[in-house]
């Protein structure tokens, strides 16, 4: 077992609302653990610019209820070269850094994966950080409780003013992969359909289903489209319908970057506390190359080589369930 004693944590890749939750819990296990812990700034690219600060149970009082992330977090295109990777290395080994808990999506794991194999005297543990809720080897990722949240709280405000004023709503929420975020928010706000990547989607079907609602004395309608769906996204979806059907005043909402913000929810910062200590723990045990995920609320390591491979599917019986209640 190799010996550690100095350990890094980083954000990378999108920020996700609970991050600073997971960093509070690294650094107060790695203290307890009587390791030295080190933030690095902006993930890769504080890595390569040597980007270090020293990080103690003060330095993370009052951030768990906070969004974003305190680390900051970057793209990196020079981390995607070898000669990036080296002097990342480098600096690492000139701080006397032995491991690292990388808290981000399938792109920190990737940049993960690769470093591990180049530089196995680095161990890398991951915790899953992403709103998307799109990895395998966990239940849930970091952030997505609160971005379905927040999606649940701009629709339902929508639903009234759609209400009074007979209007069709096309929701665009964030998805460019996955249609997680946009199936458990469309089932919570009682949407009339749900338009996401892993579906086709058949814009004469959709149509038909808005007749029949009309018919019946619908006065509103909020359909929830994933900005991946294969239409091209809400307001290409929207204009599509309204050449065919002009019965309600149709309007489009892109929820955009707002999902990512706002102070994590209850979930997320359980779920963020319990990954970024058992982060420390899995590193204490000699774990390395993994993220540490949450299933059937049991820890489970999952190698970055899966993790990075597979994609997390949707829960098939939720859009059954989606399909039905939308009649």
């Amino acid at each position: 077992m190799k010996d550690i004693r100095k350990i890094a944590v980083f954000t990378s890749g999108g920020d996700a609302p609970g991050m600073n939750a997971a960093i509070r819990a690294v650094v107060r296990n790695g203290i307890a653990n009587g390791l030295s812990v080190v933030g690095i700034k902006k993930g890769y690219q504080g890595m390569i610019d040597k980007d270090f600060v020293d990080l103690y149970s003060t330095s993370v009082s009052n951030i768990i209820q906070r969004g974003g992330t305190i680390l900051k977090t970057a793209r990196c295109e020079e981390f995607h070269d070898a000669e990036g990777r080296r002097k990342a290395y480098e600096h690492l080994v000139s701080n006397h850094i032995d491991a690292i808990v990388a808290i981000g999506g399938d792109g920190t794991f990737t940049g993960a994966h690769i470093f591990m194999q180049e530089y196995p005297d680095i161990s890398i543990v991951g915790i899953p950080g992403t709103i998307d809720n799109d990895l395998v080897g966990t239940d849930y990722t970091i952030g997505f409780d609160t971005a379905v949240n927040t999606v649940i709280d701009a629709v339902d405000k929508l639903r009234d003013t759609a209400a009074s004023h007979d209007r069709l709503f096309f929701v665009e929420v964030m998805g460019r992969d996955s249609g997680m975020i946009a199936l458990h928010s469309g089932i919570a706000v009682g949407a009339e359909a749900i338009l996401i990547p892993e579906t086709v989607t058949y814009v004469d079907q959709l149509i038909r289903q808005l007749e029949r609602g009309w018919l019946r004395n619908k006065s509103s309608c909020i359909i929830i489209v994933a900005e991946g769906d294969d239409t091209g996204g809400a307001t290409q979806i929207a204009e599509r319908v309204k050449m065919k059907f002009s019965n309600y005043d149709t309007r489009v909402s892109v929820l955009g970057h707002i999902q990512r913000g706002g102070n994590p929810s209850a979930n997320d910062r359980l779920l963020a506390t319990r990954l970024g200590y058992e982060a420390v723990e899995a590193l204490a045990k000699g774990k390395e190359g993994v993220m540490v995920g949450l299933e059937h609320e049991k820890i489970k390591y999952t190698p970055f080589a899966l993790a990075i491979k597979d994609k997390a599917k949707l829960n098939l019986n939720l859009v059954k369930i989606a399909e039905i209640l939308a009649m």
